[in-house]
């Protein structure tokens, strides 16, 4: 009988070689080939192997998925309304940004009316217990098993019968069926495969906690990511005290939609308007700053754009952009030099995004402008001026979606006036006797607008 297959698989990107290789060729990690024995079946019979058979698309019945409330709006709003039975998340984070936290918290939620197991394969059962103590968490239908062999773990899921099970993390878990070491891409894959399995067979709710390389990505192969219902991502800097959720795929839900978070003390709170957070925190009466509107599904955040453009030490200007997308930022500078004469090649330029937030939305270019300009001219925008549009090469002021939502957000923030594409003006209801709205339809306008309102005494020289 022929032997089994031996082939070597990177743990970082997945990528497959014949042989051991030091460097991976695709994601260029070094020592990160892990020997995989592949063991060839032989060739199945002409035979049926399955008793399904095909059925008419018109005679198919629409399944009734039930969703379960975790206790934060926020992540059953990335979820698309709650945790759906026989559905698989993966949760993905930099290390100390609150992976373990979160599937802990919502369990305390999820266990007052469903039978709850969490698995924990990297801390014992008196830190888990020292941990949910401090963040308040109890709760009579909550298990908790510290267990690493994946046959053990469903195992004990056939005994129990969990309605919602969080294994933290996928990483940790192996099987003694093959000979690589936990965390390889076999044991994530295998032990992945045998936990979907489970949860489409007995209809429980899987929730994996991932660990991620060093380029960001989950760690282990890709196939992960395609094999589960939804894939959660953290968002944010260890040091800073917000975090956002977003979802990369998810099969009941948007993937529009993110959730803000506040880790404190007590661990993750929820922030119902992350827009009032941000802008409670901006500065008065300075210049390259202006605030923009962008729409995370339908949800419109309102946030503060600054810009710092100083005089250069080197013969080319520096550039830099956080919380926004580097080559539109160059993009957007070039625009204002060829098309105003605005000397941005002079200076360098920085570009930040406060609170956290990135931008990827072209709605953003129109405040991000007005930023710069406000930053290279020393022009003071008034406290009470938002501005949103997408801003094309020529110049031009580009209509953007959502319109009525993004103005009643300003609104409600207090802005006063408001800076929107031309086309947008007559899609809109009627506005507030104090609100003015200005249809913008070319950059031009935005520094005619500026010097006006100098003029008039509303805004500092």
């Amino acid at each position: 009988m022929k032997g089994p297959k031996i082939t070597f698989v990177c743990r970082e990107c997945g990528f497959t070689s014949i042989k051991w290789l030091g460097k991976c060729p695709d994601c260029e990690s070094w020592n990160s080939f892990d020997e995989v024995a592949i063991s060839e079946k032989p060739r199945a019979s002409a035979s049926p192997i399955s008793n399904n058979k095909a059925e008419k698309f018109n005679e198919l019945k629409l399944p009734t998925y039930l969703r379960s409330k975790t206790g934060m709006q926020e992540l059953d709003r990335v979820l698309g309304g709650g945790l759906v039975d026989s559905s698989v998340v993966l949760l993905s984070g930099e290390p100390g940004i609150g992976k373990s936290t979160l599937p802990l918290q919502i369990s305390a939620e999820l266990a007052k009316n469903r039978k709850v197991l969490y698995v924990s394969g990297e801390e014992s059962k008196g830190q888990i217990k020292l941990r949910a103590e401090r963040l308040g968490i109890a709760g009579e239908s909550l298990y908790l098993l510290t267990e690493t062999d994946i046959d053990a773990v469903l195992s004990e899921c056939e005994a129990l019968k969990p309605d919602v099970i969080i294994i933290d993390s996928i990483q940790t878990l192996s099987t003694m069926r093959f000979s690589s070491a936990p965390g390889t891409i076999t044991q994530v894959r295998e032990g992945a495969a045998s936990l979907i399995g489970y949860a489409k067979g007995a209809g429980a709710a899987v929730f994996l906690v991932g660990h991620v390389n060093k380029e960001g990505g989950i760690s282990g192969p890709k196939v992960l990511e395609h094999m589960v219902d939804a894939v959660l991502y953290f968002e944010g800097e260890r040091t800073n005290s917000y975090r956002i959720i977003r979802a990369i795929k998810n099969r009941f839900g948007s993937t529009n939609e993110i959730g803000v978070f506040e880790m404190g003390d007590k661990g993750l709170v929820e922030i119902p308007n992350p827009s009032e957070v941000v802008m409670a925190e901006r500065p008065k009466n300075t210049s390259g700053s202006c605030a923009g509107c962008v729409m995370q599904g339908t949800r419109p955040i309102i946030s503060e754009i600054q810009s710092l453009v100083a005089k250069t030490a080197y013969p080319t200007g520096k550039r830099t952009a956080d919380g926004f997308d580097h080559n539109r930022m160059c993009l957007l500078i070039a625009v204002l030099e060829k098309r105003m004469g605005l000397r941005f090649y002079e200076n360098d330029v920085y570009v930040n995004v406060a609170g956290g937030i990135h931008l990827d939305e072209p709605s953003a270019d129109l405040s991000i402008a007005m930023a710069l300009i406000s930053g290279i001219t020393d022009r003071v925008i008034p406290d009470d001026l938002i501005a949103f549009g997408e801003i094309g090469l020529s110049g031009e002021v580009r209509a953007v979606s959502h319109i009525e939502y993004r103005v009643k957000e300003a609104i409600r923030l207090g802005f006063t006036k408001i800076l929107v594409p031309k086309k947008n003006v007559s899609a809109m209801l009627k506005v507030p006797d104090n609100v003015e709205l200005v249809g913008i339809s070319n950059i031009y306008q935005v520094l005619l607008h500026m010097r006006q309102k100098e003029k008039e005494g509303n805004m500092p020289t």
